[in-house]
Parts: structure tokens; C-alpha cells; sequence
């Protein structure tokens, strides 16, 4: 919420969507806040090594809750990364999220395709930057490219880092960027992992 209040995004990409819980989140902050934002959840819905393999039930389990909400502005593109990229012009792209195979090489390559496309406001988040296990490799390509940019890390829920690719990227995430490498960073670190674990305690109660 905090991300799409501050940035609000014309569009906004998702690469690995899987289930849907970071992609509806960002679909609910952009309907509660009334952001205008053109928002696509891009995913082959075939699973992987890391998430498991599945069928075409997962798809349509999160198309049955998407569409009535959200349809209007927001669009679950069932392709590869690399065949999507070409649905996009070089320079449109806001906010992209990549969350798809973790390999070194596969998030490397997500970052270096994806990269033309994103705007002077551009800022890519990257999850799983704190999980150094099962030949996970986004901690190793984030530790390679954080400091050429703006950038902070949140450790909580396996890790995201926030990149601010774009020339002008750092006026609106400035608050956020002057943080890293300060005490405070700490703070700010812990008050939103005390609002993920009160998502994660409420979602094991229901």
C-alpha cells in the first residue's frame, strides 16, 4: 500500500504471479486508493522447481477471484517473460515486480529484458533477496547491482529489495532510499514487519 501510495504508477508489471497474494495486494491498494493505474499479473500458471508443478486449477482458482474485482483496470497474462516483453514499449513501465524462477541466471536475465522497459520513475522490487538456500540466486544478483542504484532492503518474508531504476526514481522514494545505511533503516525495517506478521497471524486464525 505504502509503494503504490507514494509512487502511483501508470503501470505497474508483475512477473511470477503464481497464487496472487503480492499481485491482489498491489490490485487492492490500487482500487481502495483510487490510483489510476494500468496493472498486469504475468505468469505461464505451470508452476516450477521452487513453487512446485500444478495444473491449470491455480489459474483459474485466482482468475475466479480477480476478475470481479479487479478486471477493470488489471489483466493476468497467462506467457512466458520473454514473449511478454515485446506487449511493452521501452520507457512504460512504473513499478515492476520480479518474482519468477529464482536461479542466478533466471533472475538475471528477468532484470537485463526488463530493464529497457521501465519509465524515468522506474523502480523494480525483487523478492527473495534474503533466502540463500535450494540454489536460490536474487541475493546474489541483488548484491551485484544494489549499489549502482537508489535502493533499500526490507529481510522480513524472505526478503524485498526496492531498486529505483529510473532517472527521477529517487524523488518520490526518497524517504525510503536515504534510509540505507542509517540507524533508522532498523525502525522502519521492524514496523513493517510487525504488519506482514499481523497479515500472516490473522490469514492462520481464519
Amino acid at each position: 500500500f505504502w509503494l503504490i501510495d507514494t509512487q502511483r504508477p501508470r503501470v505497474l508489471v508483475e512477473l511470477g504471479t503464481h497464487r496472487g497474494f503480492s499481485y491482489l495486494a498491489f490490485c487492492q491498494a490500487i482500487d481502495r486508493l483510487g490510483v489510476t493505474t494500468r496493472a498486469y499479473a504475468i505468469d505461464h500458471w505451470r508452476g516450477d522447481e521452487h513453487a512446485g508443478f500444478f495444473g491449470d486449477e491455480v489459474l483459474e482458482e485466482l482468475r475466479g477471484y480477480h476478475d470481479p474485482r479487479y478486471r477493470g483496470f488489471s489483466q493476468l497474462l497467462q506467457s512466458s517473460f520473454d514473449d511478454a516483453v515485446g506487449y511493452f514499449a521501452d520507457g512504460e513501465i512504473d513499478l515492476l515486480h520480479i518474482d519468477g524462477a529464482h536461479r542466478l541466471e533466471c533472475v538475471q536475465n528477468d532484470f537485463e529484458t526488463w530493464l529497457p522497459k521501465m519509465s524515468a520513475r522506474g523502480v523494480i522490487l525483487f523478492h527473495d533477496i534474503n533466502v540463500r538456500q535450494n540454489e536460490f540466486g536474487v541475493w546474489e544478483l541483488w548484491n551485484g547491482i544494489a549499489h549502482r542504484y537508489p535502493h533499500f532492503a526490507f529481510d522480513h518474508g524472505h526478503g524485498l529489495g526496492v531498486l529505483g531504476v529510473g532517472t527521477d526514481a529517487g524523488k518520490s522514494f526518497a524517504q525510503l532510499f536515504d534510509l540505507t545505511g542509517k540507524p533508522e533503516a532498523t525502525a522502519v525495517r521492524q514496523a513493517f514487519a510487525r504488519l506482514g506478521a499481523a497479515v500472516v497471524d490473522r490469514a492462520q486464525l481464519e
